[in-house]
């Protein structure tokens, strides 16, 4: 018999809804990703504070442009985010926090700290004039 509207032979994204934990798992591999991508900039910006004051002013003035700073910003949390939830990690990894209620504690206690310390670091750079 052949069926009109052959069905998924596994279920998909459009039939499960998204959890705190398939979320968190995607953020960390995209932040991750996110890392890799600044840090290409990072080695641009050593590379022109290495070459002439051209090339410095020049890489000084992409991270001082608003859009710079959107980078800057989300590497800072991509950074964060990624250090606290490789710490959720290495706390399973030891047997630790399987239980479900503390999975979702701990998610979004990685969410809350990250924020925390990305918009900590943004004030304390700002404040102390370090920031651009």
């Amino acid at each position: 018999m052949k069926n009109a509207h052959p069905r998924p032979l596994s279920p998909h994204l459009r039939i499960y809804r998204p959890q705190l934990t398939s979320l968190l798992s995607i953020t960390h591999r995209a932040t991750g990703i996110v890392l890799a991508a600044g840090s290409l900039f990072l080695v641009y910006w050593l590379y022109a504070l290495a070459s002439d004051a051209a090339a410095y002013d020049h890489a000084h003035a992409m991270i001082s442009a608003w859009y710079g700073q959107i980078l800057l910003f989300g590497f800072s949390f991509s950074l964060f985010y990624h250090l606290c939830n490789g710490v959720r990690h290495l706390f399973w990894d030891a047997g630790l926090g399987f239980e479900i209620d503390i999975v979702y504690r701990s998610g979004k206690a990685v969410i809350g700290v990250s924020i925390a310390l990305t918009f900590l670091t943004w004030f304390a750079a700002h404040a102390t004039g370090s920031g651009p």
